[in-house]
């Protein structure tokens, strides 16, 4: 989003002419994107900072460290005691000796979250997950909490923001001997001149840093990036060397909202076999005696067995569903565990023998895979303090970018009247099937600005100038 709207080239004729209709489509697009834009911006925003100082989960309690954590059993009994009907679920692990560890335990009211103090075993807190601000910001970030339907509006905004930024483009490319003057600001410049050269210089300074957030939030929606790009990233199944495979996928391990590593989504989960144990290349040596499911005990197990194998700091435990259920281990970006996205692993281990059954690692990912966990990760802001000041100065400019073009737009309408003052439509087109072409390959990438842009074509063409008052001495 380089600029809502700009003076026309001097030159008259063809070049005018394309200079006016790609302004026309950038006001128009940025009519629909600008509230959307301000939306992400203060949400990303706010999230980005809520992880840092807070944690996703409201996991930064602090504890006072003792000589030695208490075995994890003794730990979950104390989070499972709060809620005796649920079922204990999954352990989170403190990020550092002097912080508190998380137990998932799922209710009848849904997932709780306990926080346990590993010194002790006190209960320091509990409450229902998924309900804190982060939640909050997150929940109308990438739906504007009404589902579905939000999703969709959200998709849209981002695929028009990638036309929003390909016009703006075209609208500050220098046509008038500026070059490379043209990226700094005419700070002498008064009103909306002034506003024009500052929003130009924003938007092209983060340009391409624009077209990565809106490309890799897009890979959150629904249709462009569930039913396009996940299908590309997935990790084959096939790797798992012939153990049995559940019918459920890894994507069941989400707990209302993304956590487990884009690539490994749609890929089945291993399965435990309740009556033989696994050999082979994929097996490793188990926790001793074997993991135990319905006893606390297989806790600790697990939990010394991840710690042997690597898992150092915070990784998530969760804990075998049924017969068939896996221990899981996991330590990722996605879930803001690890601020290196290329440390990225998931074990499994078969609840009945503790054979582990899959190490699925950065280096198994696809190449799509492993551009997705470190895009994710950029996207997210959780490769450190770094990240997280460079995402906020991205989304401070897309505010300013979304503000300086309604200001431009506020001076330029006409005094007193609140209209579009859309610019005006050239009367014919030149270089049209240039413009098709860019039209159609956007719509390809991007199937819902391609639905869009039909849809206002339309309109523009049959609808508006139906409404269009008709000039004196014509009938």
């Amino acid at each position: 989003m380089v600029a809502i709207d700009t003076h026309p080239p001097a030159d008259p004729g063809r070049r005018a002419r394309l200079y006016r209709a790609v302004w026309r489509w950038h006001f128009y697009a940025g009519l629909y994107v600008i509230p959307f834009f301000l939306m992400l911006a203060i949400t990303g925003m706010a999230m980005l900072w809520i992880a840092w100082i807070d944690g996703r989960d409201g996991e930064r309690n602090a504890v006072t460290p003792g000589e030695a954590p208490l075995p994890l059993s003794q730990q979950a009994e104390a989070a499972a005691a709060l809620w005796p009907e649920g079922e204990l679920a999954q352990y989170i692990a403190p990020r550092a000796d002097d912080l508190a560890a998380l137990f998932r335990v799922n209710t009848a009211d849904g997932p709780m979250l306990a926080v346990v103090d590993p010194y002790t075993a006190e209960v320091i807190d509990a409450f229902p997950r998924r309900s804190g601000w982060y939640d909050l910001f997150e929940n109308l970030h990438a739906e504007l909490m009404i589902g579905v339907t939000g999703d969709r509006m959200i998709e849209i905004a981002a695929s028009l923001g990638v036309v929003l930024l390909v016009t703006g483009l075209y609208l500050w490319w220098p046509r008038d001997g500026r070059g490379l003057r043209a990226l700094v600001p005419r700070l002498g410049a008064r009103g909306r001149a002034l506003w024009l050269s500052l929003h130009a210089t924003v938007g092209i300074w983060i340009s391409v840093a624009l077209l990565f957030f809106l490309i890799s939030g897009l890979a959150w929606a629904g249709i462009w990036g569930g039913m396009m790009v996940q299908a590309w990233s997935s990790f084959p199944a096939g790797k798992y060397d012939g153990i049995p495979v559940s019918s459920l996928d890894h994507a069941s391990l989400n707990d209302g909202g993304k956590e487990v590593p884009w690539a490994l989504e749609q890929t089945p989960l291993p399965a435990s076999d309740p009556h033989a144990g696994h050999g082979g290349g994929m097996a490793a040596p188990a926790p001793q005696g074997g993991p135990s499911a319905g006893a606390m005990p297989g806790l600790d197990r697990v939990d010394a067995f991840a710690r042997e194998i690597g898992f150092q700091g915070r990784y998530q435990l969760n804990l075998p569903k049924g017969e068939t259920g896996v221990w899981t281990l996991s330590r990722d970006s996605m879930s803001t565990d690890s601020p290196d996205p290329t440390s990225d692993r998931v074990v499994h281990l078969d609840r009945h023998s503790g054979d582990l059954l899959a190490d699925v690692r950065f280096a198994d990912y696809s190449l799509m895979g492993k551009a997705m966990a470190v895009g994710i990760a950029l996207h997210m802001g959780t490769l450190g303090l770094w990240s997280v000041l460079a995402n906020s100065l991205v989304c401070l400019a897309v505010i300013f970018l979304c503000l300086s073009g309604v200001a431009m737009w506020w001076k330029r309408r006409p005094a007193g009247s609140l209209r579009l003052a859309a610019p005006p439509a050239p009367r014919d087109m030149p270089q049209w099937n240039a413009a098709v072409a860019v039209a159609l390959a956007l719509s390809l990438a991007f199937p819902l600005a391609g639905v869009t842009l039909v849809a206002a074509l339309l309109f523009d063409g049959l609808v508006l100038p139906r409404l269009r008052p008709a000039r004196p001495g014509t009938a």
